[in-house]
């Protein structure tokens, strides 16, 4: 059987860094709370966004009101009272998530040959959608051929990209010569909403956007993808949701997510790695949800903290960008692995789902 190899991945985020500006934010936002314990949470959120393991989030909404005619100012498109609705939202997606691709696509640098050889486009985002959408956005960017078959993954979350990254290697198993571009954008600082739920708000202290490209083919060079597993946690199914609403995207990220994946790993380990001993793997691929969701899973696997390097730094400089996230991780296993060394790359998501690879070094 036809091995599939992630080939190389190019990464990008948007110029404006909001994580700061964002806490500033939500801490004015909370303290304006009508009820007695405003003064608590306040103190809490400022102690949970210190702890959060975060340092940058960047958006494609700016804060200064540059000139750029695309440019978005935050602090008008949240405007205490006047939020925006889904349509505006939307407008602002089909707007700039074109750009943040054409710029990632750029740096994935395909060469004339490349470009002529591309056979699939697989999109994968939850945070926007437009049709004709970013699938005829990237062909007509790259000058593809019009016949390119084009896949759209919507509405998964964070594990999207593990499940393009699935279809990837089903489509090169059966079609040797195919070559699949795959693209993961997400613009999830368009989702913010108006409230004084402490839990809501702590969600959003975690996501920013950003944006990966990856090139899959028969070709031996990369991480060969060797299999793919699923574990769906029972009676989780309301801690994560993700729902359109009149007044944009509405999220529920509980607090219980980290410890219900602590657990299930501890449990399932054995499901998870297949016949690998868990000390034979030296890349680790997970998707940083969070600081907890990354201990939790260190955690549940029992593995040495810097096993998590990775994930931990694109955690502090980019924070959770949903589906493009664990494709920053593997870019950064990808620039210092070694030949044969053996990886498992892992993302979380509704459901609740553990969506997981096993790779090797080619």
């Amino acid at each position: 059987m036809t091995q599939a190899y992630i080939n190389r991945i190019a990464t990008a985020v948007p110029n404006d860094d909001v994580h700061n500006a964002f806490v500033a934010y939500a801490d004015q936002m909370l303290g304006e709370a009508t009820n007695s314990d405003a003064p608590r949470v306040q103190s809490l959120f400022r102690r949970m966004a210190v702890r959060s393991g975060i340092e940058h989030r960047y958006s494609v909404l700016t804060l200064n009101g540059a000139s750029d005619e695309f440019a978005v100012d935050a602090n008008e498109f949240y405007t205490r009272g006047s939020f925006p609705d889904t349509a505006k939202r939307m407008q602002i997606f089909e707007r700039l998530a074109p750009r943040l691709a054409q710029q990632t696509l750029d740096k994935l640098a395909l060469n004339n040959e490349e470009r002529s050889g591309i056979t699939h486009v697989i999109v994968t985002s939850c945070t926007g959608l437009y049709a004709p959408g970013l699938d005829f956005d990237i062909v007509d960017h790259l000058g593809l051929d019009t016949s390119v078959e084009r896949t759209m993954i919507g509405f998964m979350g964070c594990y999207a990209a593990i499940n393009g990254l699935k279809q990837a290697r089903h489509i090169v198993r059966s079609e040797p010569k195919s070559k699949v571009l795959m693209l993961n954008l997400e613009l999830c600082t368009l989702h913010l909403q108006e409230t004084e739920d402490l839990e809501q708000v702590l969600s959003f202290l975690v996501f920013g956007d950003g944006c990966a490209a990856a090139l899959i083919s028969a070709e031996e060079t990369g991480f060969a993808m060797d299999s793919f597993r699923s574990v769906l946690i029972p009676a989780t199914r309301d801690l994560i949701t993700w729902r359109i609403r009149g007044g944009g995207f509405d999220m529920l990220l509980s607090g219980k997510v980290p410890g219900e994946i602590g657990r299930a790993l501890h449990t399932s380990s054995s499901d998870v790695l297949e016949q690998h001993c868990k000390e034979s793997i030296a890349l680790w691929g997970v998707h940083p949800g969070g600081k907890s969701v990354l201990d939790a899973v260190q955690f549940g696997l029992a593995l040495p903290k810097c096993a998590l390097d990775a994930s931990r730094e694109v955690l502090e400089r980019f924070g959770n960008m949903s589906s493009a996230t664990v494709m920053f991780v593997l870019e950064r296993l990808m620039q210092t692995a070694e030949s044969g060394q053996k990886g498992c790359a892992m993302a979380f998501g509704p459901g609740l789902t553990a969506e997981t690879m096993l790779f090797h070094a080619a």
